[in-house]
């Protein structure tokens, strides 16, 4: 076997590999007499057949197979021997001449190879990149305690309706003389919430209203969300053009949502019995909190940061741009070239950061393995329980969330990721000089969606 490797303009390389027969001759032997243990011929015993029969049937396709697995694996080899790195995959080279398989050997295939640009990036304490803390002060931590109080409240019964009161009671549909239409659309116990609905004449309607008090509004006008009137009327969608009578709602039940005090029975649900005590116990459990949670945004900041400053040091990279777009095309055939003009350029910067990225981990000898995959996805777990509230799971009920979420093959990659970026986070902010600076957490969301 003989391979060469063209690379005149550093990024575009021309692989050619010439196969002699002994390269693939073992391996097309070997896969014709597993064919002839497994094959059933009339007339012959299992493992018996002529061999001459089997190489017929399958002499072809068995070579064929043996030596598009010898190529890929030569490609890989010489690119890993020779440590020049592969971007995407080879393509076959519009130079490649056909050839005839049907002959015999020698083969010779051509391959295009797109070649990642070089350069080289190294951050050290000469690097001075911003390193926020978002400020956790009181303010915030009303917001926080807002919150846990709203969460975690319930409803009481009421007399007379105020805003935010969420009512029950019976709707009727009415004839143009103000009676209840024979044949009708009737809802028992039907829930409307006024502060929702969106025409302000109709909203008014409720104001002072008391249970046992009846209503008469058009549910047309009141709600304009087709689907909403469905489910309110409990009607198919397609009716719902058609109706435009007004309906009688006798006020049956008026709910009023009471937020939770702060107490006692609070600190228990949300921090697990008797580890908060007080109002003063609770409100430092909350900042600690937030501090944590508040500390990977900020991490997360910082290394957006580190990837803004690094491209800017790097510049503009040389890529092989023709043969990319290839490429990209290939892996998007069901999309075509208009997918691949669309979002050409955005691949390349995410390609950028990827090269630059890889170097910054192998110059600080960043590694993951399996127990930082699985903390990976108990922090994903951890922040998807605290979207509801939950902060006192415990951490064996984390561990078994997050081994789940590892099951599905499609997280992996996303979390090996996250792995990555937290381990190389904690690696440059004790490499480079911090630029520490005090935020507020919205100025921080706002700087953070501009």
């Amino acid at each position: 076997m003989k391979i060469s490797f063209e690379n005149p303009d550093k990024v575009n390389g021309l692989l050619t590999i010439t196969v002699e027969e002994a390269d693939y001759q073992a391996s097309v032997e070997k896969t014709l007499k597993d064919y002839r243990k497994k094959a059933n011929y009339p007339g012959f015993r299992p493992g018996m057949v002529p061999m001459g029969l089997i190489k017929k049937q399958y002499g072809a396709s068995a070579k064929m197979d043996a030596i598009n697995k010898l190529i890929g694996e030569q490609i890989y080899k010489y690119m890993q021997d020779n440590k020049i790195q592969m971007l995407g995959e080879p393509l076959p080279s519009e130079k490649q001449e056909a050839q005839d398989l049907e002959k015999s050997a020698p083969y010779t295939f051509a391959f295009d190879i797109a070649v990642a640009p070089e350069f080289k990036i190294e951050l050290n304490g000469h690097n001075k990149i911003d390193h926020y803390t978002i400020i956790v002060d009181d303010a915030l931590i009303d917001r926080q305690v807002e919150m846990f109080t709203s969460r975690n409240g319930t409803y009481e019964k009421a007399e007379s309706y105020e805003d935010n009161d969420m009512l029950k009671g019976d709707l009727r549909e009415l004839d143009e003389k103000g009676n209840t239409k024979e044949d009708g659309i009737t809802v028992e116990a039907a829930s409307i919430l006024p502060n929702y609905i969106k025409d302000e004449a109709q909203k008014a309607l409720f104001n002072g209203a008391k249970l046992g008090d009846i209503i008469t509004l058009n549910v047309s006008k009141a709600f304009e969300n087709e689907a909403e009137i469905a489910s309110l009327l409990k009607v198919e969608r397609d009716r719902v053009k058609d109706i435009k009578s007004d309906f009688s709602y006798q006020i049956t039940d008026i709910q009023r949502y009471k937020k939770h005090p702060v107490d006692q029975e609070l600190f228990d649900s949300l921090f697990g019995k008797d580890t908060v005590k007080s109002e003063k116990e609770f409100r430092e459990k909350i900042a600690e909190g937030l501090k944590e949670q508040l500390a990977v945004d900020a991490d997360y900041k910082f290394i957006l940061d580190v990837r803004a400053y690094c491209e800017k040091k790097v510049g503009k990279l040389e890529f092989p741009d023709a043969l990319l777009k290839r490429i990209m095309l290939n892996n998007n055939k069901d999309k075509g070239e208009e997918f691949v003009e669309k979002n050409y350029e955005q691949s390349i910067k995410e390609l950028t950061w990827h090269l630059i990225k890889e170097q910054l981990v192998a110059d600080n000898q960043i590694k993951v393995n399996d127990e930082d995959v699985l903390n990976a996805a108990k922090e994903t777990a951890r922040v998807q329980f605290a979207q509801y509230g939950m902060n006192n799971v415990p951490d064996e009920y984390v561990e078994n969330y997050a081994k789940e979420i590892l099951k599905k093959r499609e997280n992996i990659d996303g979390l090996v990721d996250r792995a990555v970026d937290i381990k190389l986070t904690d690696a440059l902010k004790k490499v480079v000089k911090l630029n520490e600076k005090e935020i507020s957490l919205d100025d921080f969301n706002k700087m953070m969606s501009e």
